[in-house]
């Protein structure tokens, strides 16, 4: 199994999350809350209001998300519902735990215990220039005060 941070719209109660549910695409556990280590900047961007996380560390806020345990089958699911490596990268981050639920073996535990774990995240190193200049958030909500509700993919042009 794969730890893998969600920041945007496959969160709990967010547009996608019911992929993270769905197993037919794989298995994903939910384990706990965290936030990047580093601060990176979450922006809202794109015609179909996506939020991205920018490659960009030490810049921006810590962002907060949830922590999940995917087997292979959902990672390679996620990779291609992520357009990765295309429009996002999928790389190793530290995130610090914030609440854990998850139940594992001692190793599980003391990574938990200790505050930081590695997990892969999805953000990217390939966007508009003007991107940078956008609202920084830190954490995401589809219906957030940020007025851009995310576009789904059924509903694009």
């Amino acid at each position: 199994m794969a730890r893998v941070f969600v920041y945007g719209t496959l969160k709990k109660g967010q547009p996608n999350y019911k992929h993270m549910i769905n197993t037919a695409k794989g298995l994903a556990k939910f384990q706990g809350r965290g936030r990047t280590v580093e601060k990176y900047p979450l922006v809202i961007a794109g015609k179909y209001n996506i939020p991205y996380m920018l490659n960009i560390p030490g810049t921006g806020h810590h962002v907060a998300g949830e922590i999940y345990s995917v087997d292979d089958q959902m990672l390679q699911f996620l990779d291609e519902f992520e357009g990765c490596p295309d429009m996002y990268q999928r790389t190793l981050m530290r995130i610090e735990v914030v609440e854990w639920e998850g139940k594992g073996g001692a190793g599980e535990a003391r990574a938990a215990a200790d505050g930081i774990m590695e997990c892969f995240v999805y953000s990217t190193t390939t966007y508009p220039p003007e991107w940078v200049g956008l609202p920084y958030h830190d954490s995401y909500d589809s219906s957030g005060k940020h007025g851009l509700s995310y576009v789904l993919r059924e509903s694009r042009d």
